[in-house]
């Protein structure tokens, strides 16, 4: 047998074995659980590798930073676990308590001495503890939860504009409303478009939808112009080496910092860019240290696992009859594939920079909490795809059995 032929057989194995694992009933499930798993081990060992020389230079040691992040993951996985093994219906249940939840704690960031600013945002809550609350991650979703709630309860209802429009569009605009009288526009924009995301997905007409995306446009171009910042952020990207000392230096450095790898990267731990030079390096920029220090083959792999995330949310999303378990499926992989995409973007000096982190990979505990809860509930969708409950069924028998057979 030839080496061609040797190749082919190889890579027709793999097509086989892929197809199989496909067919499988809990294939969206290990899917999400695996690209998340590994997007989560690949987030701690960056923020490790990222902040630690601003821990070293603050604090003494390496690990300040990579502790807390690590304190808030294993705080969030019992979550995603309890949310994963929960009955939808009683996520169904809690879903307008969580929308009254997320709003209330909106409306606080705005009272003296809760409400703290940073990077030019009033979006954190201070209680008086080590660890500050971002309300506007949990409202995203609360809002997906909700919105197919109420979508699902419509049935063929939503066809009329009215239907489409209340409940959805005034709680929307006071969620969105709110966090824009943060100053966060990233936030508000991933919103905007999460909630676009299942509207399409809920198949309305298409002039409405037009309608929707032109709305959201001109919202967005008249909040830009509105303040001359954000206006000089917008357009800072287009040059960002113009303006380097002012709007464009966050973007330069971010170049710099994935010229500086090159194809294969420095190494990790080895970035220069992380040493004082980018801000952000842990946040919204960590990308950036990732491309430095891993090179092409690091930044493709982030870049494959959300990928493979995106496509069992979909795959979810388009196997199921359940008109809840479509829309929230969708609506939370439209969530981590826009704000993947828009944070990329912007690392790459593509896009604005918007600040909005990496899910699952970026430090920060709000958005930890509330992108593993995610999680949790996209594995709890993917036990509604044909063939799953069953397949679970049969796995649990199996390690009784064993059990028994042990004792």
């Amino acid at each position: 047998m030839s080496v061609v032929d040797v190749e082919s057989a190889r890579h027709g194995g793999a097509r086989a074995a892929l197809a199989r694992f496909l067919r499988r009933p809990l294939a969206s499930y290990y899917l999400v659980l695996g690209s998340a798993g590994l997007l989560l081990l690949i987030g701690l060992i960056m923020v490790f590798s990222s902040t630690s020389w601003m821990s070293t230079t603050q604090f003494g040691h390496p690990a300040y930073y990579f502790t807390r992040q690590l304190i808030w993951v294993l705080a969030a996985l019992p979550l995603a676990w309890l949310i994963s093994r929960m009955p939808l219906r009683i996520l169904r249940a809690m879903s307008l308590l969580m929308v009254i939840g997320a709003v209330g704690l909106l409306a606080l960031t705005f009272v003296p001495g809760l409400g703290v600013v940073r990077g030019g945002s009033r979006n954190w809550l201070d209680f008086g503890g080590p660890f500050l609350l971002q309300p506007s991650e949990a409202a995203k979703l609360a809002l997906i939860i909700w919105v197919a709630h109420v979508f699902a309860n419509k049935g063929t209802l939503v066809r009329q504009w009215r239907h489409l429009l209340i409940p959805v569009a005034p709680v929307v605009a006071v969620v969105v409303g709110l966090t824009l009288g943060q100053g966060d526009m990233g936030t508000s924009v991933i919103m905007m478009l999460i909630l676009l995301t299942i509207v399409w997905v809920l198949g309305v007409p298409t002039w409405l939808f037009g309608l929707a995306v032109g709305s959201v446009g001109a919202l967005g171009i008249f909040f830009v112009l509105s303040e001359s910042y954000r206006t000089q952020r917008v357009l800072g990207f287009l040059d960002p080496f113009a303006d380097y000392a002012n709007t464009g230096y966050q973007a330069a450095n971010s170049i710099y910092a994935f010229a500086n790898g090159g194809w294969w990267g420095t190494g990790l731990g080895a970035s220069t860019q992380k040493a004082g030079v980018l801000p952000e390096q842990h946040t919204d920029f960590i990308f950036a240290i990732l491309g430095e220090e891993l090179g092409l083959p690091g930044s493709l792999m982030v870049i494959v696992l959300f990928l493979a995330f995106g496509y069992a949310g979909l795959r979810i999303a388009m196997r199921t009859k359940d008109t809840f378990v479509r829309l929230a499926a969708a609506g939370i992989t439209g969530w981590f594939m826009m704000q993947a995409v828009i944070n990329l973007g912007m690392v790459l000096a593509v896009f604005p920079v918007v600040g909005v982190p990496l899910p699952l990979v970026s430090y920060g505990g709000a958005s930890m909490l509330a992108t593993v809860a995610a999680v949790g509930v996209l594995l709890a969708l993917a036990k509604q795809e044909p063939g799953a409950k069953e397949a679970l069924a049969a796995r649990r028998e199996q390690r009784l059995r064993r059990r028994e057979a042990a004792t």
